[in-house]
């Protein structure tokens, strides 16, 4: 079944993907595509583990390509640096206060596949992000994590890509 959702994403995580895609189709894609007509001259196919495994890389390729034309095929592009308001919203970046430590924290919420939570970005399906969305500026907030009940309060927020 095909899951027609739009996937919000950055701009600059749009280009990413597209930048991935170019690589996986013009580097990657004809390298394998080499190698199995190599192991294709080698013989024997039914006996020829080369070919087997080359033909296995150049599916699980071709499933990496397919799912990354299908995020940019339901990518709804969010242009951050022309967001503004005072809750919480995709993109927004969001300085945070850790209400049992005091620790300043800063987070961007950005698409599923952009995120990267030790630079920052963090997932609009993270349990935080789920938090954050339409809060203020001076709200607390508590997130369930696996370490435990967190306290966060929004310190900050900020449109900026």
């Amino acid at each position: 079944m095909a899951d027609n959702s739009r996937l919000p994403m950055t701009y600059r995580g749009y280009q990413r993907l597209m930048e991935e895609l170019k690589r996986l189709k013009g580097v990657e894609r004809p390298k394998i595509v080499g190698e199995v007509e190599e192991a294709r001259g080698h013989g024997d196919l039914s006996e020829n583990a080369e070919f087997h495994a080359a033909k296995e890389r150049q599916a699980l390729l071709d499933v990496q390509i397919r799912e990354i034309e299908d995020r940019l095929a339901r990518g709804q592009i969010i242009e951050v640096s022309k967001l503004s308001g005072d809750k919480v919203v995709f993109g927004a970046t969001v300085t945070l206060a850790d209400g049992d430590t005091g620790d300043k924290v800063v987070y961007q919420i950005v698409g599923d596949h952009e995120a990267e939570p030790k630079n920052g970005k963090i997932s609009i399906s993270s349990p935080v992000a789920r938090a954050l969305i339409g809060k203020s500026e001076g709200d607390e907030v508590q997130v369930r994590t696996p370490t435990g009940i967190r306290t966060l309060e929004i310190l900050r927020l900020d449109f900026i890509d």
